[in-house]
């Protein structure tokens, strides 16, 4: 159960520093990611709400306050990661390695974290 521990929280504190990173830029450097969605076909606007929203994810996990909130910001972060990822195989722009990264941190995290704590 250890190493099981161990797996869960080198995975979960990779995947909240990524989208706690993600969050901040998002919000910070809105130009350049306004243009990136641009190129990849999403809206501009969405950029200040899923900035947002990666944070709150990020908090969602860590403080462990709520399940159904939890699982919320899984579902969600698996939204974000799979159509990133989709999004960057059509664009053809090599991009699709973080996004795959991140979903494979976010299952083990997710898997992990069912064994651990139910």
């Amino acid at each position: 159960m250890k190493s099981i521990r161990v797996i869960y929280w080198i995975a979960t504190a990779l995947l909240c520093l990524m989208m706690l990173a993600s969050g901040i830029m998002y919000l910070v450097n809105y130009a350049e990611v306004a243009k990136v969605f641009s190129d990849l076909g999403y809206p501009a606007y969405l950029v200040y709400p899923l900035g947002i929203a990666k944070i709150l994810g990020v908090a969602a996990i860590l403080t462990k306050k709520s399940k159904t909130l939890k699982d919320l910001a899984y579902a969600g972060f698996f939204y974000d990661f799979t159509l990133a990822l989709i999004a960057h195989i059509n664009a053809g722009d090599g991009g699709f390695i973080v996004p795959l990264i991140a979903l494979t941190l976010l299952i083990v995290s997710f898997l992990t974290d069912r064994k651990i704590y139910g």
